[in-house]
């Protein structure tokens, strides 16, 4: 198995280990500062304006050093900054934006959120605007009190 293989399979256990803990946590153990599912949607449109700059920068400053973008038009798997700014510098051009269309937030303890669910995007290209319907995972975790994205995959949807 290659590096980025394991890095993605590493990336996915740990998502679903936190899922798991959460469920399982005592809830007298719970910190009282939770995120509301309000303060993880707003990440969503957090970085959807990002990508309303335009500024690849940006748009990576949201994810974490370590982070793992399995972006929707690209087959490659991002796992630095450097390679998150390269997929970011190649699909900003289209002028992106998306719209959630279904979204289920779990919140699994006060640092860490997953938002899952399908969004579509609209894109400009140079024969007109044209809309790619997609599947995604954001998962979040507050690092020094901020949140950033740690995993985010992201597919165009197999069936129309």
């Amino acid at each position: 198995m290659n590096t980025t293989a394991l890095r993605l399979a590493a990336a996915t256990l740990a998502a679903l280990a936190l899922a798991g803990a959460a469920a399982c946590s005592d809830p007298s153990d719970e910190d009282l500062d939770l995120p509301t599912n309000d303060d993880i949607a707003a990440l969503f449109t957090e970085w959807n304006d990002a990508l309303a700059t335009g500024n690849p920068e940006t748009v990576a400053a949201l994810y974490a050093p370590d982070a793992v973008l399995i972006p929707t038009v690209s087959n490659v798997v991002r796992t630095d900054h450097a390679g998150i700014v390269d997929y970011f510098t190649g699909f900003l051009p289209s002028r992106p934006s998306a719209v959630i269309e279904q979204s289920t937030i779990n919140v699994l303890d006060a640092d860490n959120a997953i938002d899952t669910g399908t969004y579509r995007f609209t894109l400009h290209q140079a024969q007109g605007p044209e809309t790619v319907d997609a599947r995604f995972t954001f998962v979040y975790q507050r690092r020094d009190d901020q949140w950033l994205i740690v995993n985010h995959h992201s597919s165009e949807m197999p069936e129309p």
